[in-house]
């Protein structure tokens, strides 16, 4: 490819969702944006967008080129970056990707940050892939489990999630709760979908009990806890995520073996960056109040 124009033209046309709009950020006529978009079609032999009435819609070829160039786009950034050092001011992208689990939590701190810099664009990724903070994916990445051992990352432990086991009042009605470990096999449980899950608590419930007591199965934290909270099975939750949930019943504390270590995650390219280092002494402050819970 040796049109890097028309692949920045496609990139921004994915971004606004129109012509107009990326021929505004890039400061060119909608003619230009319509000609390098055809061009690179052709030249490619695929369609990169489904046109219709409200604008330009990314087809699945089209998802490919723009992640690579999306990638592309961020290392620029992180040079850009490295060369200003110091004195770059915290605006454009800041770029978080975290667990959800505590995804409330940390929307808030960063509608706090954002508040002090207004100029700044937030973008928060959540879900199961590991975004590469080295392809400039990332400014700031939230890690479960075991501390991530990438050579050019700063790894720094953040928090310790401990987890209990929770039941909504109604299922407590309906079918009694457990005392202890040996009971569990007799109730309805409520799990993360994915049988691979890395989650501490889910291996030692699935060596515990039959695969027909996982009776409620959803795939993001968020359907899980409303799942719980409508009394379809117990449930483990941490209890930074249970503090919104005040009417669920603690059916057993946490144990050390249900416990998550999370830790923050920086590229050295980006680590001391002013933007990174305000908000990740943002973050720091507003977790010294959460590791209590």
């Amino acid at each position: 490819m040796d049109n890097w124009d028309e692949i920045k033209t496609a990139y921004q046309v994915a971004r606004m969702g129109t012509v107009s709009g990326a021929a505004d950020v890039l400061g060119v006529h909608h003619a230009t944006v319509i000609r390098h978009i055809d061009s690179l079609e052709k030249r490619l032999g695929e369609k990169l967008f489904q046109r219709h009435a409200r604008g330009y819609t990314a087809t699945e070829a089209g998802r490919d080129l723009l992640a690579v160039a999306q990638s592309t786009e961020d290392q620029f950034a992180q040079l850009a970056n490295r060369i200003r050092g110091h004195g770059e001011t915290v605006t454009g992208e800041l770029v978080i990707t975290s667990i959800a689990d505590i995804s409330r939590q940390l929307s808030g701190v960063m509608v706090k940050f954002q508040a002090q810099y207004p100029n700044l664009v937030v973008r928060f990724l959540t879900g199961q892939r590991l975004f590469r903070l080295d392809f400039g994916e990332a400014h700031v990445a939230v890690r479960a489990g075991a501390a991530p051992s990438e050579p050019d990352y700063v790894v720094q432990p953040f928090l310790v999630l401990h987890h209990g086991l929770y039941a909504a009042p109604s299922y407590a009605a309906a079918h009694g709760l457990p005392k202890k470990d040996a009971e569990l096999p007799d109730h309805r449980f409520v799990v993360n979908d994915d049988a691979e899950s890395r989650a501490p608590f889910y291996h030692w419930l699935r060596n515990l009990v039959p695969p027909e007591a996982l009776s409620f199965r959803a795939a993001e934290p968020a359907p899980i806890y409303d799942a719980i909270s409508s009394g379809a099975g117990l449930g483990f939750m941490s209890r930074i995520a249970a503090a919104h949930y005040p009417d669920l019943i603690e059916v057993m504390p946490p144990r050390p073996e249900w416990s998550a270590n999370l830790w923050l995650v920086t590229h050295v390219d980006l680590h001391r960056t002013l933007k990174v280092q305000r908000f990740l002494a943002c973050l720091k402050e507003a977790a010294v109040e959460w590791q209590t819970l």
